[in-house]
């Protein structure tokens, strides 16, 4: 183990973002990409200051891109569903 037993804050923030990416629909997106600039940050200030914290940078990444792409099928499923009940209406109309 390290002499810094400090955490990167920055890690933490990340995998609470990422964490929050997963389960807050449409904000989620936006928070994901939050997510892994956080992630990417706090990687590259524990490599110069050696603190603890990269399992939990690692996570909020992973959790960052797995809510990034939940938050993408869910608009595709919300524009197909719109398209197809659009032209249903249409089509019965």
């Amino acid at each position: 183990m390290s002499d810094n037993d400090q955490t990167n804050s920055n890690s933490v923030t990340s995998l609470t973002i990422g964490i929050l990416s997963l389960f807050i629909p449409f904000v989620g997106l936006i928070l994901g990409i939050i997510g892994i600039v956080f992630s990417r940050k706090a990687v590259n200030q524990m490599n110069k200051t050696n603190e603890n914290g990269r399992g939990l940078a690692t996570a909020g990444l992973i959790c960052s891109i797995v809510g990034i792409i939940i938050q993408l099928l869910a608009v595709v499923g919300y524009i197909a569903y719109f398209s197809v009940s659009t032209s249903v209406t249409n089509i019965s109309g």
